[in-house]
């Protein structure tokens, strides 16, 4: 989706990352800062979507949100929600949504290690986890949201015919994810090595990748049944 830059112009203080505590759950931190996200336990889609019904697409970590943005440009049937922990972003992205009267796309200020409760069990047919922040030295692997916690909620909420899509950048992420959803019995996966098996919109990341000619990896996660 084009954005006018004029209408909505984007802030000049938006950081690629956060502070390092928002990666983190609740529960985890003694003290809890005044720009940590807020709890969602429930939540009313007649305040978020046009009709008024649940999310059909989950976008984790949508940040600026072009992939959710354009995601919902083309499949005008389908609900989807972005679930962004910076702040900025999500007032950005707000603006725009109320700004075009885009009945299909909404976001929320939410930090998904805290768990997707408020999201109804086998309800989201596409649920993206696209280029995440990768964590790399091992002190900080704990602040990164994909684990069996994490993969135990995305096997609730999906539908049985449900499709999960990972991108990175990293090899190491990449394998990391791998490990990770093969220490579950949840799902089963197939590497993408073309456009044609994957068929969503680009992120900034991936165009970005793609005009440095860097390496980067897919892959379709799928339930077992």
């Amino acid at each position: 989706m084009k954005i006018d830059s004029k209408k909505y112009p984007l802030p000049s203080r938006f950081r690629h990352h956060s502070a390092a505590n928002l990666y983190l759950p609740l529960s985890e931190l003694k003290k809890v800062p005044d720009y940590y996200p807020t709890l969602i336990e429930q939540v009313d889609w007649n305040n978020y979507f046009a009709n008024g019904k649940a999310p059909d697409a989950l976008d984790i970590g949508c940040g600026k949100g072009k992939f959710l943005l354009d995601f919902a440009e083309l499949n005008p049937n389908l609900n989807i929600l972005g679930l962004e922990l910076r702040k900025g972003p999500v007032e950005w992205l707000n603006q725009i949504i109320k700004g075009e009267n885009l009945p299909n796309v909404a976001v929320l200020w939410y930090s998904v290690v805290n768990g997707l409760d408020f999201i109804e069990p086998e309800t989201i047919s596409k649920v993206f986890y696209l280029f995440p922040d990768p964590w790399f030295k091992k002190k900080h692997f704990k602040r990164r949201a994909f684990s069996e916690k994490f993969l135990k909620d995305i096997n609730r909420i999906l539908k049985k015919d449900g499709i999960f899509f990972i991108a990175t950048d990293v090899s190491d992420i990449n394998y990391y994810h791998l490990e990770i959803l093969d220490s579950t019995d949840y799902f089963h996966y197939e590497i993408v090595n073309n456009d044609t098996d994957w068929q969503i919109p680009r992120t900034n990341k991936e165009i970005f990748c793609l005009g440095k000619n860097i390496e980067y990896y897919r892959i379709k996660v799928y339930k077992n049944l």
